[in-house]
C-alpha cells in the first residue's frame, strides 16, 4: 500500500506526523510526505519527500488572502496574534485552494492507496476525493478541530466544486493526539499516542546526563522568537539567576547577542532534541508548542507555559487545566514562579499522571493497522 503524508511546511505541523509515517513504513507500505517550501527539514527523517508549488510562499499568500480577500478576518488575526483561531484557518484555507492544482496533479502521479493529512491542509482530503481514496486527518495537540475543518471546507467550497466535488467531503477518521483527560468534553476521532519525533541527533555529551540539581529546559519554538522578540526569554534568564537549578536554553538557530551575559546556571545549547532533554529535567519551560507541551507530559515533569499566539493559549489552558503546569505572560515571570514550578508537588503529580496515561494510550503502529483496512 502506497501512503501519502501532507502538512503544513513548518516542522510544528510536519514533524508530529513522523511516528505514524514510520509505523506505516515498518508495517510494510510506501510512505512519503509532501509539503510546500518550507517543509524540506522533515526529508530528514529518511522518508522521501515531495514538494508541492515550489515557490508558494505559505505565510505571505496568507497575508495576502487576508488584504485582498478577507481583511475582516485579517484584522481578527493581528489584533489576537493568530490566536482567534475561527479567523485564521479560513485565511488558510486560501493557501490550500491555491495550490489544489498541484497537490491533486502530484496525488494522481503518486497515486496513494490513504492520504493522512495535517488538519490544516485539508487540500489533501480533496486530492484524496478526487482519487477515490480515504483521507484521515492528524490533529497536532489540544485543539478541537471539527468546527475549524467545517470553517475551512465552507472557504474552499468553489475550490471542491472546481474540482468536480460538490458535496464538501469529511475524513474517514481523525487521529487526536490529547490525552483523555485533556481533551475536554469533545472528545473524537482515533486516539494515539503522541510519540515525539525532533530529528536524528542525539543529545551532546554534557547534557545526556541529568545535573547534579534539578535541571530546566527552556524553549520558545523555531517561529515566535522571530517574530515577537525575546522579552519572555530575557525575564526567564533573569529570574533563573536567583534559583538554584541549571537551566538549559533550547534556541536553534535563534541570535542571542543582543542579551546580556548568561548567569552561571543557565547555558545556550542551540539545537538539542527536546524530548531527549527532557529525560534529563525536573521541569521545562516553552511557548506552548502542541508538541513541546505533549513532550513535557509525556516525561511526566511540570511546565511553565508563555503562551503568546497561534493554538498556543488552547495548549497552555489545556496544561494548566489539568494541573500539570502553570501558565503566566511576560510580566508574570519571576523568581518566585520558577521556585514553585520546581516545588510544587502538585504539579510534579498530575505531569506524571497524564505520562502514565500517554503511556496506556495506542502506539501509531497500532493506528496504523487499523488505517491499513481502511484502504482495503
Amino acid at each position: 500500500m502506497r501512503v501519502l503524508f501532507a502538512g503544513v511546511p513548518g516542522i510544528g505541523h510536519l514533524f508530529p506526523l513522523v511516528p505514524l509515517a514510520r509505523a506505516m513504513r515498518e508495517l510494510g507500505h510506501e510512505v512519503a510526505v509532501a509539503s510546500m517550501d518550507g517543509g524540506e527539514a522533515v526529508a530528514g527523517a529518511g522518508m522521501p519527500y515531495l514538494p508541492i508549488a515550489p515557490g508558494v510562499d505559505w505565510r505571505k499568500v496568507i497575508r495576502e488572502a487576508g488584504r485582498t480577500r478577507r481583511p475582516d478576518l485579517m484584522q481578527r488575526v493581528v489584533e489576537s496574534n493568530s490566536a482567534d483561531r475561527e479567523a485564521f484557518v479560513p485565511l488558510a484555507a486560501h493557501v490550500n485552494s491555491d495550490v489544489a492544482d498541484a497537490v491533486v496533479e502530484l496525488a494522481t502521479r503518486w497515486r496513494p492507496d490513504l492520504v493522512v493529512y495535517d488538519y490544516q491542509f485539508p487540500v489533501a482530503l480533496l486530492a484524496a476525493t478526487r482519487l477515490g481514496v480515504p483521507a484521515v486527518q492528524h490533529d497536532l495537540g489540544f485543539v478541537r478541530t471539527p468546527k475549524l475543518r467545517a470553517l475551512m471546507l465552507a472557504e474552499m467550497a468553489d475550490t471542491f466544486a472546481r474540482h468536480g466535488i460538490d458535496r464538501l467531503p469529511e475524513p474517514a477518521d481523525v487521529i487526536d493526539l490529547a490525552p483523555p483527560s485533556m481533551a475536554g468534553d469533545e472528545r473524537y476521532g482515533r486516539s494515539m499516542r503522541p510519540v515525539s519525533y525532533n530529528g536524528e541527533d542525539g543529545l551532546p555529551a554534557h547534557l545526556a546526563v541529568p545535573a547534579d540539581r534539578p535541571r530546566v529546559a527552556v524553549t520558545l519554538g523555531t517561529v515566535p522568537p522571530k517574530t515577537d522578540g525575546l522579552t519572555r526569554l530575557e525575564r526567564v534568564i533573569a529570574a533563573a539567576a536567583d534559583i538554584d537549578a541549571e537551566f538549559v536554553l533550547a534556541t536553534g538557530d535563534l541570535d542571542l547577542g543582543t542579551l546580556d551575559t548568561l548567569p552561571d546556571n543557565v547555558r545556550a545549547c542551540g539545537w538539542v532534541p527536546w524530548r531527549a532533554l527532557l529525560d534529563t529535567c525536573s521541569a521545562a519551560i516553552h511557548h506552548g508548542g502542541g508538541s513541546t507541551a505533549l513532550g513535557a507530559l509525556d516525561a511526566g515533569i511540570p511546565q511553565l507555559v508563555l503562551p503568546d499566539g497561534s493554538d498556543r493559549f488552547v495548549n497552555a489552558d489545556a496544561v494548566q487545566a489539568r494541573g500539570a503546569g502553570l501558565r503566566a505572560a511576560a510580566e508574570d515571570i519571576g523568581p518566585a514562579l520558577l521556585d514553585r514550578l520546581l516545588t510544587d508537588a502538585d504539579l510534579t503529580r498530575a505531569a506524571r499522571e497524564v505520562s502514565t496515561e500517554i503511556a496506556a494510550m495506542p502506539s501509531p503502529t497500532t493506528v496504523a493497522e487499523h488505517l491499513t483496512r481502511l484502504a482495503v
